[in-house]
């Protein structure tokens, strides 16, 4: 039965490699986490001495029974300490280390032979303990120790001793160094990934936000403006109407853009729109612009300034002229949406630039994304009465 679960066991390791080369991805869960568990089986190098005393030809076997069973067990405490980082830099795991080395030396100078071989055993969990600058010094103070005690009792070969101690302790610490950086490195992936998610959803919600709130304000600022048309003027009523449905067919096509990440903004068709939403709502628009060309990642983040202070206008101000000026100098770009209208009215946004008490999210998310690009936004009343939204952005950004 056993080769049968053998054949299973490579089976599903080929199935899951496989599986790996197709996705062009290794496997996310390579196996459970390395645990004191694997330095068990090195234990086996101590069957000489056990042998040696189970036949009767260790002196004072019961000092060489009690030795062999305290090496063991701090053997064991240590090793199972040693993939815990905590656990691994407490001073009762170096205590333990300590009392091992003590033990090893006293059991392989007093008997020799086989019980030498635990001196490697002692570099495994010196090499599972010490980390960083450190371990070459343990290594090489190990390998000497080693080395000087197995010489005593067996002459040339405390060479084979030394090396041994050595390589254990540097090839232990080197493997164990290995997985530790692995599975830093995993998990330093893993919240990469987790906090691109999270930014990606941030970014879908702001320009969600964005996107609807100044569609919806638009769609109800002309269906009001249709019914009270719809008395007294029917054609005119049909032209909301029929803004209304060009708003709702461009906003389905903004938002399949959105959600593809593929939008750009144009600030030509923002500043139309604007217009349209301002007349409908009964507020006499006055739009400027100057300068050079744009870039399509500065008419995008200034089109959605546009936006949000628009629809704060329509929505909030009761406002009876509203002024957007877009400005192209030769250092920065600036756009600057005022009204004449109540002032500080609750817009739908805040920012550490905006005033205390006017708050929401749509100016705070305008704030975050014109920071990212290396500008600002401010808002406020104005200084002769009104609602004053401004924006800038350097140079760079608008000429990228």
């Amino acid at each position: 039965m056993s080769w049968l679960r053998s054949v299973r066991c490579r089976t599903a390791a080929r199935r899951q490699k496989q599986a790996g080369q197709r996705t062009g991805r290794l496997p996310e869960h390579l196996g459970p986490p390395p645990s004191g568990f694997a330095l068990l089986p090195w234990l086996l190098m101590g069957m000489g001495a056990f042998s040696n005393l189970f036949q009767g030809r260790t002196p004072n076997p019961w000092i060489g029974g009690i030795g062999l069973l305290v090496f063991n067990s701090l053997y064991i405490h240590v090793v199972f300490r040693a993939f815990t980082k905590e656990a691994r830099e407490a001073r009762s795991t170096r205590g333990a280390l300590i009392a091992l080395g003590v033990v090893t030396c006293l059991l392989g100078g007093l008997y020799g032979g086989s019980w030498l071989l635990f001196f490697p055993l002692l570099g495994l969990a010196a090499g599972a303990i010490v980390r960083g600058p450190w371990l070459g010094r343990t290594g090489i103070g190990l390998s000497v120790l080693a080395g000087v005690v197995a010489g005593l009792r067996d002459g040339w070969g405390a060479v084979n001793v030394a090396y041994g101690t050595f390589l254990s302790t540097m090839v232990t610490a080197a493997i164990l160094s290995l997985s530790d950086a692995v599975r830093e490195l995993r998990a330093a992936r893993e919240e990469l990934a987790h906090q691109a998610v999270e930014k990606e959803r941030l970014r879908f919600s702001r320009d969600l936000h964005d996107l609807l709130g100044h569609t919806l304000s638009v769609i109800v600022v002309k269906s009001e403006a249709a019914r009270r048309l719809a008395r007294r003027d029917l054609d005119a009523a049909l032209v909301q109407v029929s803004d209304i449905e060009s708003v709702g067919r461009q906003a389905l096509t903004e938002i399949r853009e959105a959600v593809t990440g593929y939008r750009e903004g144009s600030l030509a068709t923002d500043l139309d729109r604007a217009r349209s939403a301002l007349l409908a709502a009964g507020i006499e628009p006055v739009v400027r612009q100057s300068g050079p060309p744009l870039s399509a990642q500065a008419e995008a983040l200034l089109g959605w300034v546009v936006r949000e202070a628009v629809t704060n206008a329509v929505r909030h101000s009761g406002a009876r002229r509203c002024s957007i000026t877009v400005d192209g100098g030769s250092e920065q770009v600036r756009v600057r949406v005022s009204d004449d209208g109540g002032g500080v009215s609750a817009p739908t946004g805040a920012s550490p630039a905006v005033l205390p008490g006017i708050g929401g999210t749509g100016l705070k998310g305008l704030t975050e994304r014109l920071a990212a690009a290396g500008g600002l936004l401010e808002a406020g009343p104005g200084v002769r009465g009104g609602f004053v939204v401004m924006a800038e952005l350097p140079v760079e950004v608008a000429a990228a």
